[in-house]
């Protein structure tokens, strides 16, 4: 079985291209182009890792990854912030909200694909 891997961004052009590259690495892809729909996306789909932008309308990526780590049932799960924000009080944010690891915007796919692969090995 592969695994589930959700791209939840607001931007068109990444989630194209995230979602080229991580079909091409096996994953089965599910989007979500904001917030709440985000955290329905990981509620009811439970994927294995969730690249996150830090800001969509409806809700942050920040609030979606503290929401979805208060869950209990939702353990296990690698969430993986991608985001603009890059100054230390953002990261120090993602990471407090419970982000297992955080990228900032622009990034290289290939680079971030590398590091899904080891995050769901």
């Amino acid at each position: 079985m592969t695994a589930k891997v959700l791209i939840a961004d607001d931007e068109p052009n990444i989630v194209v291209s995230l979602e080229f590259m991580m079909k091409r690495a096996g994953y089965q892809v599910l989007i979500a182009r904001d917030g709440p729909s985000a955290l329905e996306a990981i509620r009811r789909e439970r994927p294995r890792l969730v690249l996150l932008d830090g800001t969509m309308p409806g809700m942050t990526g920040f609030d979606v990854c503290a929401a979805a780590r208060a869950d209990p049932e939702l353990g296990g799960m690698k969430i993986v912030m991608l985001t603009a924000k890059g100054r230390d009080a953002d990261i120090a944010r993602g990471v407090g909200a419970g982000a297992d690891a955080y990228v900032t915007k622009p990034f290289s796919t290939r680079d971030l694909v590398k590091m899904v692969q080891e995050m769901l090995a």
